[in-house]
């Protein structure tokens, strides 16, 4: 085996006469520790150690005795004394053996590099960004902030009740308020909520001596599902914890203000918490109540309970269940007991206590498990590091904080410890060394009396401090400061201009830049495209002439390639909106996203669909018009898709995909993993129409809505069914009589779907990328491969070529060919875009990690925009042999596909509607472009650009032809085969038919006769239309003539 890549980073000795290498550094007297042999063993140099190892059969071992190896290295290495090589053979021949091989000192080598690897990492100090302050609408003391994994969002709640809902970018997307009936009153607060991750549910503690379970997978506003209560004092810190093998067992621990530790285990939490009534089942919505007597009675035999009272009436701050130890840890602000460890025996009821007792108490705790250690925030300044089982005093003290320490948590991965002290100071410690390693001093408001909530995220490196009702946000800086950055600022999206052969690209600090994609070039951006707001999507119009761009300001503004914003599409109605995606049709755009919306404040929620109609770009500032299907989704739209002729496709972030008729823009049917429905008519949705006003309880479709599937939102849903991206399979041309899929969802926990919307139904899902949350997607125009991208930075590509072509009764959970698995990016994809420049498929990812990769499907290397060696397309991405015949003519049909496509039906704009976009604007505003830095075109590029300039006129101006708009609301289906016709005989023998015969004289022809002289009977009308038509004009006449004459009769009486 070979070590060479792992032994890259000793550059060699560094020390002295002894090295030949050590010219450029001398020893001195004052170094009284010297560097080890070992590490000052470059690559070449166990090159030759290896070769002294080599056997001359293959079936050998070379082994050495320390005498023998002490003389061979000296003469192979020649550098360096006996004694070193026989201190170096002392520790590789750690069993005493008395011989070493090269088994034993690449093992011994690799060991000591992990330790040093190990200790490198633990004294890394971390960068961080400037403090930031997260706008809420707390109005009262933040209580906690948890992150869903499962949805990739994160949960805040304050004392008043209100939930805070954020997305992955921490930009809040909903509030609303989770109350119980008792906490209506003023004097009632909530006081903790845990995340029950493996059921999707989420327990909140009332001051009100209960605990509420509320469902995450809901429509509408988060219901009740059980409410414990009865309890003997009031609960204020919980903590849950579930087995990842067995998602059954998990342990709901809490304690409260009487020095109470109590805990209910559950057996099988996937199944039922606790058992429900048996009238349960008539009313789904209804809130079960639990005595907590019942529990301690064993009636309920899905879990059971455990407790102690050890704390002696002081109240309980923290408390949490460590699966290494088997015990339930609390703490107090007391001197005696401080912290009580509760073994938990499995064949015993009682628990077994152990406690330590800290001078003056502490505020909190955190247990690392691989560390085995128990650090505690100390009220006398000091944090404290405990063994478990050690109980008489703690192994190590750190020293260093000037206040009383309210909290402490351990920087897992890195074995280091944050603390926090009362003065808003955050120390970082070395865990091993027992150092501060890092000081950073918070800037918030300068009041004594606050209440600080303290939370590390660690798989996103952000580090959470609440004051009161302000929430601040440190943010790691990315380590890889050599990486190639694209952009500034996160990338949010990046599409690829088929026209230009260009690549646009936009980031969070509102800039949008245009690379070259046949060699990575920057040509130009724009900066300031809509102030400081981010730019979350960007869309081109069918002719790629036009860039339309969305942002967070809730406006979505129309661009030309020359830095001029045409018009300004206002989504938002002057409030701040997160757009997910703009779809542009024949004869409107489409947006959709979601509003940060508060529901106190009652406003329209974004479950609707935002149109423009080009109709009405006449003037730069445009507003949207409604909806005619009104609202259907339960909860925010995230996506759409559009399927020729007239089918659009909607998806909701609670995982419903709804079918509309674009023509009338009604939606007639639902789609889901877990049901299908019909929308019999637009009044059948009325009522949903209705509980748009606010977030409502949402009922399952009931049997006369032609449910076809079971509809469940009960605990057992494993996964998020959130719809992130829409793709529709057009290449698949006769999925509507064959059947098999035409649409492709992903999203969620990493599953992607396959549907049949013609019959209605869900052909297969499979796990595409697992434990990371929400995915993208994308598929190139042929649909034969399907790429995918997490939050890892991960990306897979799948060849879905002759994956769910044909229905099948039983759903399909077999994943297609996987083609390719890497990493191109260190953080979130957030876009995904398939292209085929020259015959070459390349698949264009962006990513939050501030770069844009391209590569290809076969293997080819990652290349980065903005990278300092340009690349050529033509050799950095080979193809696989193939006929020279078909790749002429899939460059032919490449050439006439590059034409924009007017004739499907909704997919792009006619040329009246795309010229109402590409009117000036009056104002005559326009944005700066900055070419980028360094840019030479070449003039090979110029010719190239105004010989495609010349062509695209031409194509422009002769052959496109607007469609016909009279037959939109035909619904044309595929055209069946014809049965194989027998050729002719004239095809057989052209000959025969089609051979030349001697000319002859022409004679005249004669003119043909006048059209009076051939007529054989006089015209006559009634020979051309029904007799019906005839009798309806002769009674019209009659009456006529009837009123005429009676109006001239009255004209005559008046006269006389």
């Amino acid at each position: 085996m070979s070590y060479q890549n792992a032994l890259e980073l000793n550059k060699g000795p560094q020390l002295g006469s002894k090295s030949p290498r050590g010219t450029g550094s001398v020893a001195t007297d004052e170094d009284h520790h010297p560097a080890l042999l070992e590490n000052q063993l470059c690559v070449g140099d166990f090159l030759k150690i290896q070769s002294a190892f080599e056997p001359s059969e293959p079936c050998q071992t070379i082994c050495m005795s320390r005498e023998e190896f002490m003389q061979r290295m000296t003469e192979i290495v020649r550098w360096g004394t006996k004694e070193e090589y026989g201190e170096f053979f002392d520790k590789v021949d750690v069993a005493q053996d008395g011989f070493i091989n090269w088994d034993k000192l690449t093992s011994f080598m690799l060991l000591a590099l992990h330790e040093n690897d190990e200790r490198a990492k633990a004294t890394v100090v971390p960068q961080w960004k400037d403090l930031e302050l997260l706008p809420t609408k707390h109005k009262d003391i933040i209580q906690k902030v948890i992150f869903l994994k499962s949805s990739s969002r994160y949960l805040t709640i304050s004392k008043e009740g209100l939930l805070g809902i954020w997305g992955e970018n921490l930009k809040i997307q909903e509030t609303f308020p989770i109350t119980s009936d008792a906490t209506k009153l003023k004097h009632l607060w909530v006081t903790s909520m845990v995340s029950l991750e493996n059921i999707n549910k989420i327990a909140v503690a009332f001051t009100s001596k209960e605990i509420c379970f509320y469902d995450l997978l809901s429509k509408g506003e988060f219901p009740c599902q059980y409410k414990l209560q009865g309890l003997k004092g009031t609960p204020i810190c919980m903590e849950y914890w579930y087995d990842v093998l067995d998602a059954n067992e998990s342990i709901l621990s809490f304690g409260d203000i009487t020095g109470k530790v109590q805990a209910v285990v559950f057996t099988t939490a996937l199944i039922s918490l606790f058992e429900r009534p048996a009238n349960a089942h008539e009313d789904e919505e209804a809130t079960v109540t639990i005595n907590w007597a019942e529990l301690l009675s064993g009636y309920h035999k899905c879990c059971y309970t455990l407790e102690h009272n050890l704390h002696h009436g002081d109240w309980v701050r923290q408390v949490t269940y460590s699966a290494s130890l088997d015990a339930i840890i609390s703490s107090t602000t007391n001197n005696t007991n401080t912290v009580v460890l509760a073994w938990r025996e499995k064949s015993k009821k009682p628990l077994k206590m152990t406690s330590f007792n800290v001078a003056e108490g502490i505020h909190a705790f955190d247990y690392h498990s691989r560390l085995n250690l128990i650090a505690t925030a100390g009220i006398n300044n000091k944090v404290c590091l405990w063994n478990p089982y050690v109980v008489s005093k703690p192994v190590g003290v750190l020293w260093g904080h000037s206040a009383s320490v309210i909290a402490v948590q351990f920087f897992a991965a890195r074995k280091q410890l944050f603390s926090f002290s009362k003065d808003k100071v955050l120390r970082l410690w070395d865990i091993q060394h027992q150092l501060s390693i890092q000081r950073i001093a918070c800037s918030f408001s300068k009041s004594q009396d606050f209440r600080c909530l303290f939370h590390f995220d660690e798989a996103h490196g952000r580090l959470f401090i609440s004051f009161n009702n302000q929430l601040g946000l440190l943010a790691m800086k990315s380590e890889a400061g050599k990486r190639v950055k694209s952009h500034k600022k996160p990338v949010t999206c990046a599409l690829y201009n088929s026209v230009l052969k260009q690549v646009i690209s936009c980031d969070e600090g509102s800039t949008v830049a245009f690379w070259m994609i046949d060699t990575g070039q920057k040509i130009k951006q724009f900066t300031g495209c809509h102030g400081n707001a981010e730019i979350s999507t960007m869309a081109l119009d069918a002719n790629e002439t036009r860039l339309l761009t969305g942002s967070t300001d809730g406006t979505v503004k129309v661009w030309d390639f020359n830095g001029h914003c045409h018009h300004t599409l206002n989504v938002g109605q002057e409030g701040a909106v997160d757009i997910s995606q703009i779809l542009v049709l024949k004869k409107t755009i489409l947006v959709t996203g979601w509003e940060r919306y508060d529901y106190s404040d009652w406003k329209t929620p974004s479950k609707g669909i935002t149109v423009f109609r080009l109709q009405n770009f006449n003037q730069y500032f445009i507003q949207p018009e409604k909806w005619k299907g009104g609202i259907q989704h339960c909860d925010d739209i995230l996506c759409a898709a559009f399927l020729p002729p007239q089918t659009l496709v909607t998806g909701s972030y609670d995982g419903e995909i709804i079918l509309w008729n674009n023509n009338t823009e009604n939606a007639h049917y639902v789609l889901h993993p877990d049901y299908q429905r019909l929308l019999k008519s637009k009044w059948d949705t009325e009522p949903q129409k209705l509980l748009s006003a606010g977030r409502s309880h949402y009922a399952c479709p009931s049997a006369n809505q032609a449910t076809l599937g079971p509809c469940s939102f009960e605990t057992n849903t494993k996964y998020n069914n959130a719809v992130v991206r829409l793709c529709i399979l057009e290449a698949r041309k006769n999925t509507a009589e064959t059947g098999g899929a035409n649409l492709v969802s992903c999203g969620g926990s990493g599953y992607v779907r396959f549907w049949d919307t013609f019959k209605k139904q869900l052909l297969a899902e499979f796990l595409a990328h697992g434990g990371v949350g929400s995915i993208i997607m994308s598929t190139d125009k042929s649909n034969q491969y399907l790429a995918t991208g997490d939050l890892d930075g991960q990306l897979k590509i799948w060849n879905i070529e002759e994956y769910c072509l044909n229905s099948s009764k039983s759903k399909v959970t077999q994943a297609p060919t996987l083609i390719r698995s890497f990493r191109p990016h260190e953080a979130r994809i957030s876009s995904l875009e398939m292209c085929k420049p020259g015959g070459r498929l390349l698949i264009i990812s962006s990513s939050a990690d501030c770069s844009i990769c391209v590569t290809d499907v076969f293997g080819a290397p990652v290349w980065i925009f903005g990278q300092e060696k340009h690349w050529q397309i033509e050799n950095s991405f080979s193809l696989p042999k193939r006929d020279t015949n078909v790749m002429k003519s899939e460059s032919q049909e490449e050439s006439i596909r590059e034409i924009p496509l007017l004739s499907k039906e909704e997919s792009c704009l006619d040329l009246p509607e795309r010229s109402l976009l590409d009117k000036k604007n009056k104002d005559g505003s326009t944005y700066n472009v900055r070419p980028s830095e360094v840019i030479n075109l070449g003039i090979k590029y110029k010719e190239r650009n105004i010989l495609k300039k010349k062509t695209h006129n031409l194509y422009k101006g002769e052959f496109i032809q607007k469609s016909s708009s009279a037959f939109r609301s035909l619904s044309i289906g595929t055209l069946k085969e014809l049965p194989e016709v027998t050729k002719p005989a004239f095809l057989w023998d052209p000959e025969k038919y089609f051979r030349e015969e001697p000319k002859a004289e022409c004679s005249q022809i004669p003119e043909p006769p006048l059209l009076s002289e051939t007529l054989n009977a006089v015209f006559d009308e009634k020979n051309l239309f029904p007799k019906e038509i005839l009798d309806r004009e002769r009674r019209a006449k009659q009456l006529y003539q009837e009123t005429s004459s009676e109006v001239k009769i009255k004209r005559n009486k008046k006269q006389l």
